[in-house]
């Protein structure tokens, strides 16, 4: 009982370093100080860590808790997620907006649209770690690590939208905590439901493949650059060598 409370406390801690992390992504946008090169690191990295942790820890975990019919709750987030950015948010992309005619045109709209995308992704990335942590410290931490290194990435993105459509940067660093707002409440909200672990976890796992798989990767392999391509495998094997050195 009192280890399950240690993992539920340090859940809301670390979702409240991701949270932390859309504002640091989102006040770099801001500050203008930060090359578009090293978003499209984290973005490669992301990805390649992410799609391990999908495949290598969430959804095998998430089929030992609920046997097969996990692959179902998987299947459902990854077309959750889908469904949202192809009616919801078709504008919605990672990165930095440079349709500036399209945004300025339709400005209300896009904003609003790309803003509704990227708090469902962040209310998953807390359900994620928040599930993780029921779970086991190990898979806690691992889905933290995913989640934390495309936070910036989110918060630049949310960021740029709104500056690109004429608000001011009060209002996009307003936005990018939001941001980090919808993932400290999918951590308390999945940390009281621990009843429906069951569904959360390969969910969130379904959502987390999305991400990496068809957000990420795409804007990643719009760059021709071998560094990037180098640094998706390194985000892999990094899971691999944690899990050899710290998983018991």
């Amino acid at each position: 009982m009192h280890d399950l409370a240690f993992r539920t406390g340090l859940a809301a801690l670390l979702g409240l370093m991701a949270a932390a992390g859309n504002l640091i992504g989102g006040y770099f946008v801001v500050r203008k100080d930060w090359s578009r090169k090293y978003l499209q690191y984290f973005l490669a990295l992301g990805a390649g860590y992410m799609l391990a942790v999908a495949f290598v820890e969430v959804i095998p975990e998430s089929v030992r808790l609920s046997g097969e019919r996990a692959l179902l709750y998987v299947l459902i987030g990854f077309f959750l997620v889908h469904l949202f950015e192809h009616t919801i948010a078709p504008h919605f992309h990672f990165g930095e907006e440079t349709h500036l005619e399209e945004v300025s045109h339709r400005h209300v709209h896009v904003r609003t649209t790309v803003l509704l995308g990227l708090v469902i992704h962040t209310f998953f990335d807390g359900v994620a770690i928040a599930a993780g942590f029921l779970i086991s410290t190990w898979l806690g931490v691992v889905i933290f690590v995913a989640v934390f290194l495309h936070k910036l990435p989110e918060g630049f993105t949310v960021a740029s939208v709104v500056l690109a459509s004429g608000m001011g940067k009060r209002n996009a660093i307003l936005a990018a905590g939001l941001l980090g707002a919808a993932t400290l409440f999918g951590v308390l909200l999945t940390s009281s439901l621990q009843g429906q672990l069951k569904y959360a976890l390969p969910v969130s796992g379904g959502v987390t493949l999305y991400v990496a798989a068809t957000d990420l990767l795409p804007e990643v392999n719009r760059e021709p650059n071998w560094r990037l391509a180098l640094l998706v495998f390194v985000g892999v094997v990094s899971l691999l060598i944690m899990e050899r050195l710290f998983h018991v």
